[in-house]
């Protein structure tokens, strides 16, 4: 698997998206993979805050986040909220300061309608019929260190490995086992991107096992897939226990 960065100018608010990813993304080939940082797509869709309007960043987590945990200040060392959006469990419901330059960052609007389109425009630009696009952004794991990438939202091909039924290395047939392709590629992305001053919010991805390519965008059976119900989740047992506010139904 091959991983190419895009360096680019430092990408202010409102700027043209498209016409972004014409000046930076070269040819695309077949069977390759775009990542693009959420980042990107909400600073061209003008998705900001100014940080001396007054809005506070809670009040603005708590606007925007599908259900945020209610935790005493004191028992808040980071002042970090812990928020659901998007069936993702992510601080702050996404919302960032880095890179902003005296703006908090918004979540996209629509990340798989903003996938599609970018995969519909490079599919047509570039004449090829396989190719897939992956929006990404960071995010913590329970018990460990450090930012991973996330894929928010994709386009081009099945997101989903599945291992069930297919035998392990002594021929016993696996029951449950699935890969998550999006987020697999989306780490190995965001870690050659960076999180400082890189200014690399583009990457290529080319050559990547196991990719099953779709002409199409998307349905949303296949999108619902992805997420997994809080009542079949392994961390049901801590997500149900905490003081959670629900802002809308996660089902």
């Amino acid at each position: 698997m091959n991983i190419k960065t895009i360096r680019t100018h430092r990408i202010l608010p409102n700027e043209s998206l498209f016409a972004l990813i014409d000046t930076y993304v070269p040819h695309i080939q077949e069977q390759e993979i775009l990542f693009i940082t959420s980042k990107v797509i909400s600073l061209c869709e003008g998705r900001i805050a100014p940080k001396n309007s007054g809005i506070s960043k809670e009040a603005l987590i708590k606007e925007f986040a599908d259900a945020y945990l209610i935790v005493e200040e004191e028992k808040n060392p980071y002042g970090i909220q812990l928020t659901i959006k998007n069936h993702i469990l992510i601080p702050s419901a996404g919302i960032d300061e880095s890179n902003g330059n005296g703006w908090y960052v918004l979540y996209p609007e629509n990340v798989q309608k903003s996938a599609a389109e970018i995969w519909e425009h490079l599919r047509k630009r570039d004449l090829v019929c396989h190719l897939g696009v992956i929006i990404t952004d960071s995010h913590t794991t329970p018990m460990r260190r450090g930012v991973l990438g996330i894929g928010l939202g994709w386009c081009g091909f099945k997101p989903l490995y599945s291992y069930i039924g297919k035998p392990d290395c002594f021929g016993v047939p696996l029951k449950v086992t699935m890969m998550n392709i999006l987020d697999a590629l989306a780490v190995s992305a965001v870690f050659c991107m960076g999180e400082g001053d890189e200014q690399t919010p583009l990457a290529m991805i080319s050559d990547a096992p196991k990719i099953e390519f779709q002409d199409r965008t998307p349905t949303i059976e296949e999108i619902k897939e992805v997420a997994i119900p809080l009542e079949e989740d392994l961390y049901a047992p801590l997500l149900k226990n905490g003081s959670w506010k629900f802002k809308k139904d996660l089902r």
